[in-house]
């Protein structure tokens, strides 16, 4: 089997992390002082390791490899006991008691436990590429969830400035009250501003705990034990073209599992064919005379008349239930293609729109709120033009900010559907 997965998502997790031994060092420092700072490749370390989704995809391959073992394992043989002519009176008419020990065994024809062991492979095979399935999903959401956090940190942090860049015009409006030059309307429509741009934060910052518990729950932790997350938000790594996603769809372990579930429908399949064939129960006895003290060796065989079962229901169910394999792989394949897709567009419509906010938008905005700034300290400029200013400003960042969410967590999704190294977000 191609299990080219967890070398690539572990790979991917030496090359997250490339941060100096100065700074893993301070890292560490920070968690033994209970200030954990958290990056990509511990968070996807630890789900890995600690995650119970894993542990029940490895109990669901300890139970497919009992079926395994199992299915392998020949009938028991049956030990029997007869006594024939048995009076508890001294009856004339019954003879001495004649004592019967014997020993049956089941022996199958046709390849029955061939057919039982091969489905049984195919069930064990299919349980571990569902386990590298489980697997690739739960880091492809751990990283997801780790840049939700990371951009609710980025976005605390943009208001946090906003916040401040507000309250900085409040001094500067109590001077031209105090000059005449302005109304206290101006001072309080600042002062109000100032206040939303704080509830702003407080939202950011309750959707930052919530983002936090979403990220330790996948880490298999009841708790956060980290404080905040350390990556490069900025960092771009364009997608490959559709058609290369595309291909690289059919290595998804979901989809590759179709290829064991084949096997096993075909061994039970099998097994439904072969069902018909009567099997032999061999007996091998010694009987004891008492009436004579003689004794002998008693043979037998015997088997089952198939005339009235010949388990047609089964077969039919057994081929329909193999047939629809290859609709089932190409649904899946086809959801897949779907996601890949939509994530794929995703992340190049947030390209665009970085490079119009980066390009056009942004450094407009910054601009014009340079020249209004300097021309209101000389009246040139009304508080209505600066403040709409600072929040056209504020709406461009956090426009910028929301198109780098949304492209990181397009990435995520298509990394994780393409088995392709998780890189998106780099530690500094």
């Amino acid at each position: 089997m191609k299990i080219r997965v967890v070398g690539a998502l572990f790979a991917t997790c030496i090359v997250v992390q490339a941060a100096p031994a100065s700074s893993q060092n301070a890292v560490q420092q920070q968690q033994r002082q209970g200030n954990a700072v958290l990056t990509l490749r511990q968070a996807l370390q630890q789900a890995a390791n600690a995650s119970p989704r894993i542990e029940v995809a490895d109990r669901n391959i300890g139970m497919a490899d009992g079926r395994r073992q199992q299915a392998n394992k020949l009938p028991n043989p049956t030990i029997g006991f007869e006594i024939d002519n048995f009076s508890p009176s001294n009856s004339t008419n019954v003879g001495g008691a004649e004592t019967t020990l014997m020993l049956s065994q089941l022996i199958e024809l046709g390849g029955k436990r061939d057919a039982r062991v091969s489905a049984a492979l195919g069930d064990y095979d299919a349980m571990r590429w569902e386990r590298e399935a489980a697997r690739l999903e739960l880091l492809s959401e751990t990283t997801i969830a780790f840049v939700e956090a990371l951009s609710v940190q980025r976005r605390i942090g943009i208001l946090d400035r906003q916040a401040t860049a507000l309250e900085k015009l409040v001094p500067l409006m109590q001077r031209r009250v105090e000059a005449g030059a302005s109304s206290p309307f101006e001072v309080s429509r600042t002062q109000a501003a100032v206040g939303m741009a704080r509830l702003e934060r407080e939202r950011a910052r309750l959707s930052l705990a919530v983002a936090r518990r979403d990220l330790a729950a996948l880490m298999g932790r009841d708790t956060p034990d980290f404080t905040s997350v350390s990556g490069d938000f900025g960092r771009i790594v364009r997608p490959a073209a559709l058609d290369t996603l595309i291909k690289a769809i059919d290595d998804n372990p979901q989809l590759m599992r179709w290829t064991a579930i084949r096997a096993q429908r075909d061994g039970e399949l099998l097994v439904a064919r072969l069902k018909p064939i009567p099997d032999v129960t061999a007996s091998l006895g010694w009987r004891y005379y008492s009436d004579n003290g003689e004794s002998a060796i008693r043979l037998g065989v015997s088997m089952p008349f198939p005339v009235m079962d010949r388990n047609r229901g089964g077969i039919r169910e057994a081929q329909e239930n193999a047939q629809k394999v290859q609709a089932e792989r190409a649904v899946n394949r086809l959801n897949l293609l779907v996601v890949v897709a939509k994530a794929h567009d995703t992340a190049n419509s947030q390209l665009q729109q970085l490079d119009l906010i980066r390009k056009s938008i942004l450094p407009a905005a910054r601009q014009t709120m340079k020249i209004i700034e300097e021309g209101y300290g000389q009246g040139r400029f009304t508080l209505l033009e600066i403040l709409d200013a600072y929040r056209t400003v504020a709406d461009a960042e956090l426009m910028e900010h929301e198109a780098l969410a949304g492209f990181h967590t397009a990435v995520a999704t298509i990394e994780g559907l393409t088995s392709s190294p998780i890189n998106l977000v780099r530690a500094r």
